[in-house]
């Protein structure tokens, strides 16, 4: 039987002036979608030990914003704003991904203890991120589909077939990373749900996403309350678009994906649970 969907939600704004100096991205596990009700270390400590009881898997901390149009922050920054974060959390004992493109704040990382890189870029935005995982065979690393950084992503966005172009973007990228000496039992698949992807790309993705699977290694889908779920629904808030995200957890589950990326925890195990009941 396949494992569980697991877990791993997506990055909201925590701000606290004496930590992180601006403001630290935390996929969801400890923050939920609120943009701000959790503003300081203390309550977002808090919050993460909630969501580690209602059963998050992974929980994945980014030093900067990759939504369309933002800007990059120094590298300073960036570890300034996540290695705090992913020191306490490994002491709750929780299993912690970094969110980088950038070797140097990985490689931190992972000595602090996160276990999984998630590098949106796919190891495109530094070349050295292959050989640090080849050094490090016991972290998983999560490669995105990624066309450029989110400045201009969106000027990238232009497909003839975007099921098959992701497909083999994402094939040649592995197969750059395995020539750098990692292993293909470390790569997980990200198809890069809203980047450089305009809604109708996003749904004849996530409608293809068996195709995906035929790479041969485990899926990631981070699609919680986007944008094009909001235009589907004519829901401009992105509170408004949980429900639909649930949906899209179930039908993933059904498809045996490895893992969602989610803001909120519980509703999504529960769905999660129900499938799993089904399939017995």
């Amino acid at each position: 039987m396949n494992e569980p969907l697991k877990i791993t939600p997506v990055p909201i704004a925590l701000r606290d002036s004496k930590l992180f100096r601006q403001q630290c991205y935390v996929d969801g596990a400890w923050i939920d979608a609120d943009s701000g009700k959790h503003f300081n270390f203390e309550s977002a400590i808090i919050r993460a030990k909630e969501m580690i009881s209602e059963g998050v898997d992974i929980i994945d901390v980014g030093g900067e914003s990759t939504r369309p149009g933002a800007e990059r922050v120094t590298e300073e920054i960036e570890r300034d704003r996540v290695i705090p974060v992913i020191s306490e959390l490994v002491e709750l004992g929780a299993t912690v991904s970094v969110d980088t493109m950038r070797a140097s704040t990985a490689e931190a990382a992972i000595g602090m203890g996160a276990t999984y890189v998630n590098d949106v870029s796919g190891g495109l935005a530094d070349q050295k991120m292959g050989k640090l995982l080849s050094r490090n065979l016991n972290v998983q690393y999560i490669l995105m589909h990624w066309r450029g950084h989110s400045k201009n992503m969106n000027d990238a966005a232009s497909y003839e077939d975007v099921v098959s172009e992701v497909k083999e973007e994402l094939d040649n990228r592995v197969i750059n990373m395995l020539k750098s000496g990692m292993k293909e039992e470390q790569i997980i698949l990200d198809p890069g749900i809203g980047f450089a992807k305009l809604p109708i790309h996003n749904w004849e993705v996530l409608k293809g996403i068996d195709r995906l699977s035929m790479l041969g290694y485990p899926i990631l889908v981070g699609a919680s309350r986007k944008r094009f779920l909001g235009e589907l629904l004519g829901a401009n808030s992105p509170d408004d678009r949980e429900s639909a995200t649930i949906a899209l957890t179930t039908i993933l589950a059904q498809r045996n994906i490895w893992g969602v990326r989610t803001h909120s925890v519980k509703p999504h195990r529960d769905a999660i649970a129900v499938v799993e009941e089904m399939k017995k």
